[in-house]
């Protein structure tokens, strides 16, 4: 009998202080991304279904509901065993019931398999989509979140660890492995197997001890135990982890899934010449304006993968005879071999990045995605896969985007006078900083009065040589720059040294960057909601849900 989970919703009492941050002042944001966040009708070129605010998405509801043909019976049917599987709270069998009626609608968002739930982005992204469902039928509309866990996907590497903060503050990574037979097959298919014990072992051994310790060692070993699959341990943890909000997970290596897909696989693969054409000129579109393709696409490129007798997921890719082929293998195939086989044995197929969204809204009545930035720069490119299949091109909307800043972090940054963009400059340049303005500031001010002295005379001393012989002050130029070089490294050393005499500020300010900005990216992208879930317990999630603001397309910072 599986162990039953409580239900996680409880009363915080407690309301954080938010600030934003505009994405364009964020790290590592494509020029696509934040244009997109700015003035999204401005891309109608890219995105035809594009909507100035979540609040038009409803203007799409008729469309949606005309142009979705899946049989709702067959796929709730499927969707009650998944979520069964997973044991899903009541309100996701509330919700699969409400999907059966023909007038509902989706919220879609969707994610990899990541250990114990992966990054922090796949919380925010899963409760953005329960916002806006709540949102749309708030105004009177049916709809329900849907979460699509990326089982098909066969990189083991990129499922298998995840970061949170140790007792010391310090970034840990915990990771599982698996038999090497196991690579190259879709992660949702891979059993856990011993290794799991050994990393809830490492997770629970990092992690500080509290009050909400046990309880949350419960509800991981729930989930992540040997028997399950990856994509079993996932779905189940993120089912009870936001139990109370109702979302329905798609587990798309589901067979009923597949029988209902097999029409847009077969229709994929009898147009792929055509998608791909039409991808590789999108992509010069976008380079052309100054845009870069976010997934490149060859003209080799196929739409599908295929899925060998071993289990293993692998690419096809064109010959020069019009053929297709796996890598390796001499085994040849035709567009029509391949058609046939898609409708007859869909099984043995699952779509690449570019044909997944459509699959996706084939399958879903689908209002709206909730992606992140790298999802809404490839979107620019697959909307030409959803105009090829005659398909509605759904809006994508960015999810929620969230640092967290406890209080003690919050502390130092207030001591050393430092807001949480200031961060983005780097941990090397900040400490010199606060060694400077705050540690040590009488030497400092020496470096710089120095630095002006050196300067100041070599000036005086530049325009006396000048008009005695150019070559003179030219040469002085030279030896300016080797004098200030010296002066430089001079004052990088005292930096250095004071960093190492000053071991509080120097851990406080290291254990923020690990806390803040974990291996120089934003929280969301490194660490894992176990970091919180251990200190918080089951109200962090409700302060993240209760933070959300869909009218904010910024990156929200959350005070604790």
């Amino acid at each position: 009998m599986k162990q039953e989970i409580d239900c996680l919703k409880q009363e915080s009492g407690r309301v954080p202080r938010i600030e934003s941050v505009p994405v364009s002042r964020l790290p590592e944001q494509t020029k696509l991304f934040t244009h997109y966040q700015e003035n999204p009708l401005s891309l109608k070129r890219f995105y035809p279904s594009v909507v100035e605010s979540h609040t038009h998405v409803a203007t799409r509801i008729p469309e949606v509901l005309s142009n979705y043909k899946t049989d709702r019976v067959l796929l709730c049917d499927a969707l009650v065993e998944i979520n069964t599987r997973h044991n899903a709270g009541e309100k996701t069998f509330t919700n699969i019931e409400l999907l059966r009626e023909g007038d509902t609608v989706a919220v879609v968002t969707g994610q990899q398999a990541g250990l114990f739930s992966g990054p922090l982005y796949s919380i925010y992204k899963a409760l953005s989509a329960v916002k806006m469902s709540e949102c749309l039928r708030g105004r009177g509309f049916n709809a329900v979140p849907i979460f699509w866990a990326a089982t098909e996907d066969h990189d083991f590497d990129e499922v298998s660890n995840a970061f949170v903060l140790g007792s010391n503050q310090e970034l840990m990574e915990i990771k599982v492995s698996t038999d090497p037979t196991q690579i190259g097959k879709p992660v949702g298919n891979i059993k856990l197997g011993d290794s799991i014990s050994g990393a809830i072992t490492e997770l629970f051994e990092a992690l500080p001890e509290t009050d909400f310790t046990a309880e949350l060692r419960r509800f991981v070993e729930a989930a992540w135990h040997r028997e399950n699959t990856i994509g079993d341990a996932f779905g189940t943890f993120l089912a009870n982890l936001i139990r109370c909000y109702g979302l329905i997970i798609v587990d798309p290596l589901d067979d009923r899934l597949k029988i209902l897909a097999a029409p847009i696989y077969a229709d994929a693969v009898e147009r792929s010449d055509e998608i791909v054409a039409a991808l590789v000129e999108r992509s010069d579109e976008l380079e052309e304006v100054g845009y870069h393709a976010q997934v490149l696409v060859t003209g080799d490129y196929f739409p599908l993968f295929l899925h060998m007798d071993d289990g293993r997921r692998k690419a096809l890719k064109r010959t020069s005879n019009g053929l297709y082929r796996i890598k390796g293998e001499k085994k040849e195939f035709t567009v029509g071999e391949l058609s046939a086989a898609a409708a007859s044995e869909p099984q043995r197929f699952s779509p690449g990045v570019m044909l997944r969204p459509v699959v996706q809204d084939y399958l879903l009545p689908t209002v709206c995605y909730f992606g992140g930035g790298a999802e809404i720069a490839y979107f620019a490119q697959n909307s030409e896969v959803y105009r090829i299949l005659e398909r509605p091109v759904t809006p994508i909307l960015h999810r929620q985007s969230f640092t967290v800043v406890e209080a003690k972090y919050a502390r130092v940054l207030d001591k050393f006078d430092l807001k949480f963009v200031d961060l983005f400059v780097g941990l090397e340049k900040i400490l010199p900083r606060v060694i400077e303005e705050f540690v040590d500031p009488q030497n400092a001010k020496l470096f710089f009065e120095a630095e002006e002295k050196i300067n100041t005379e070599l000036d005086r001393l530049d325009h006396a040589l000048s008009r005695i012989d150019p070559t003179l002050s030219s040469n002085l130029a030279t030896r300016r720059r080797k004098i200030l070089y010296h002066i430089g490294a001079l004052r990088k050393k005292f930096h250095s040294v004071e960093i190492e005499k000053n071991e509080i500020v120097n851990r406080q300010i290291r254990s923020s960057f690990s806390a803040l900005l974990p291996k120089g990216h934003l929280q969301e992208r490194t660490l894992n909601a176990t970091s919180f879930l251990n200190r918080y317990g089951p109200y962090f999630i409700d302060w993240v849900y209760d933070s959300i603001d869909l009218d904010d397309k910024g990156h929200r910072v959350i005070y604790l």
